[in-house]
């Protein structure tokens, strides 16, 4: 399979849902839906700014994202 649908389109948001299931929601027992929004929430802006990520050699995403490469040399 190539182009819509493909199997690898998924692998990112399944990876990401993994993660906030096992390390956030099933370690919790919410009392509301705003409880829920707000802690998931908490979660995502740890995992983004805290939690290092193999893949991206111990850096966190908003490390990996926000850093700016070197300007090219002027010739």
């Amino acid at each position: 399979m190539d182009g819509k649908g493909r199997w690898r389109d998924n692998v990112f948001v399944e990876r990401i849902w993994k993660s906030i299931k096992y390390e956030e929601v099933y370690l919790r027992a919410y009392a509301s839906v705003n409880e829920a929004r707000t802690s998931i929430g908490r979660y995502l802006d740890f995992y983004n700014s805290i939690r290092p990520h193999f893949s991206l050699k111990a850096l966190t995403p908003d490390q990996a994202y926000f850093n700016r490469l070197p300007e090219p040399l002027a010739a």
